[in-house]
């Protein structure tokens, strides 16, 4: 008796709890009972995507937009998680699409300021490559341990992880802060904003007796300019910086964490093949 395609679309479904290919995978897709593509976090994540694009075909000539459709796209990464908890609609294909949005909106921006703030175009390459090569190395040792989301961290694998993670307020509060740094300093290049209004003479009252002694008149003397002529981007980037500096912190204990799983795999690979020789 011929098998239906209900019966074969079944019998494949169940076989991917225990292991599926890449084809099996794809024949899965070809013949899904439901479009995941059409998820509503996945259709808010598309249009991320067009607000990120259009955001960094405006970055050189137009500043404003640029920022506000930035900013835009990055609300929509808060949304889509929304939609995806309140409609239960969290799938694999959400979880990457929203990570590579990510990587390259945050790259692209960054490779502005590198042309902007060249004295530090050595500094913002190497957090493009911190950035990807974290993220690629945790979501792949997260794969070949069989956790189902990136995300999902043990306490007793990194206390620092977890906290980030398994914390939505701590995850929105980094990812934000990090992000607006980096535009605040986008702003702070392409934007003449009008200064906050500190005069020289307030500056001078603030300023310890004792800190002033420690610094020469003239090197006083241009902190003191430098603080008058702060505009509300400045601002933003002197509050967010510590934010962004921890971020860069984390990618940085996520890599060693990520590579220390890939390690411990590969030595229990390696053990298992010894005992299938013997």
């Amino acid at each position: 008796m011929p098998t239906s395609k209900n019966q074969k679309t079944q019998k494949t479904s169940r076989s991917i709890f225990e292991r599926i290919t890449q084809q099996g995978a794809i024949d899965l897709a070809n013949e899904q009972e439901e479009n995941i593509y059409l998820f509503v976090p996945n259709l808010i994540g598309y249009l991320r995507i067009v607000f990120a694009a259009l955001a960094v075909r405006s970055m050189k000539d137009h500043p404003k937009v640029c920022a506000v459709l930035y900013c835009i796209s990055a609300i929509l990464d808060v949304a889509d998680g929304m939609a995806a908890r309140s409609f239960n609609q969290t799938s694999k294909l959400g979880g990457v699409l929203d990570m590579v949005t990510d990587r390259c909106s945050t790259t692209s921006l960054m490779v502005f300021l590198s042309s902007a703030y060249p004295d530090w175009s050595t500094l913002f390459q190497f957090l493009i490559a911190l950035d990807f090569s974290s993220h690629f190395i945790h979501m792949y040792a997260s794969l070949v341990t069989g956790a189902t989301s990136h995300k999902l961290i043990q306490s007793e694998v990194s206390k620092i992880l977890w906290l980030y993670y398994n914390n939505r307020i701590t995850l929105f509060i980094f990812c934000a802060g990090n992000e607006i740094f980096f535009v605040a300093l986008y702003i702070i290049y392409t934007s003449k904003l009008p200064a906050i209004g500190l005069s020289a003479a307030l500056v001078h009252s603030l300023v310890p007796d004792v800190l002033k002694q420690q610094i020469s008149a003239a090197a006083f003397e241009n902190f003191t300019n430098y603080v008058i002529n702060i505009n509300p981007a400045h601002l933003v980037a002197i509050v967010t910086f510590p934010i962004c500096f921890t971020k860069q912190v984390i990618n940085v204990v996520q890599f060693w964490k990520a590579s220390k799983t890939l390690v411990g795999v590969d030595l229990s690979e390696r053990a298992n093949n010894r005992q299938k020789k013997q």
